[in-house]
């Protein structure tokens, strides 16, 4: 009985404290009067698994760095991305060139920070299923080809699975009109890799970063698929920060997640997993006009209005 009696006891006591215990800290749902979170956002150009884990490691980074709470909002696709950016619902987003430059016109005085080492000398490649018995090649006009293959492309707004590739075939005198029936889009690069591996369609055109780091971690069945021509560089993606975050967060915050984003150093262990998971050495700073090649690519192709 008294045994019992201590049980009981115990039991109300620890229900007691539990429900008088002051929540964590939740910073999607600060409480009244606190900072609101920074939101984070990027283009779905890989698999969702990939990019939680990404951006999950960047947030708390980011928090740490900037003492604010930073949370991150997947978006379905490229296009919502922008549109929330827009919108404001996303205040820093990891952009390709097109979508970052589309933000840009609809967003006046924001401002990209920040891309990767890799990004001021990035590429397209285009693969082929090896049934199709296209060759490697290195001359552009050896695009001609590809007329009657079966193509697809990334994401519609993909600056390197769309964009660049149409606009070095529309170059060398290819048309999305010469292609055997519908061009795909395929949505995310990862996606185009399986489609052309599997024999679906016979061509397609990706972000080489991604065919690379998909050949290092030997997810690529390279007796089914090869490249067969790498494109000449261009910019692509960044950062693009909202111009709003300055009545939030104060007037020198752009500046402030710059600094935080060239800081990430590869010598620290959890740093350099981030920088790996983007396929980076490090970031660099970026400015709005290094994407006015894109931005007339884009009106070209009639991406840009």
């Amino acid at each position: 009985m008294l045994k019992q009696l201590i049980l009981g006891f115990s039991i109300v006591t620890l229900t007691l404290a539990g429900g008088c215990a002051s929540p964590g800290p939740d910073a999607a749902n600060p409480p009244a009067g606190a900072e609101r979170p920074l939101v984070t956002g990027a283009i779905p150009d890989q698999d969702p698994e990939q990019l939680q884990r990404l951006y999950g490691k960047l947030t708390q980074y980011l928090s740490k760095e900037l003492g604010v709470p930073v949370t991150y909002k997947p978006v379905t696709d490229y296009t919502a991305a922008v549109t929330a950016f827009r919108t404001g619902n996303l205040d820093l987003v990891w952009f390709g060139g097109l979508t970052g430059v589309q933000a840009q016109l609809q967003v006046p005085n924001s401002r990209a920070i920040a891309q990767r080492d890799i990004d001021a000398q990035f590429t397209s490649v285009f693969i082929a299923h090896r049934s199709a018995n296209v060759q490697p090649f290195t001359e552009a006009s050896q695009l001609q080809q590809l007329k009657g293959r079966r193509l697809t492309f990334g994401s519609e707004s993909s600056t390197s699975g769309r964009l660049m590739p149409q606009y070095f075939l529309q170059q060398n005198g290819v048309n999305l009109t010469d292609f055997k029936g519908e061009v795909g889009f395929s949505s995310s690069h990862d996606a185009t890799l399986k489609l052309v591996e599997s024999g679906t369609y016979e061509v397609g055109a990706l972000n080489a970063q991604v065919w690379r780091d998909r050949l290092a971690e030997g997810k690529v069945d390279q007796t089914a698929v090869q490249v067969i021509w790498e494109t000449p560089p261009y910019f692509d993606y960044h950062w693009v920060l909202h111009p709003d975050v300055a009545q939030e967060y104060g007037s020198d915050f752009a500046d402030r997640v710059q600094v935080a984003l060239l800081s990430l150093d590869p010598q620290v262990p959890e740093q350099k997993e981030i920088l790996d998971l983007f396929g980076a050495e490090r970031f660099i700073p970026t400015k709005n006009e290094n994407y006015a090649q894109i931005e007339a690519i884009g009106r070209e192709v009639g991406k840009i209005q």
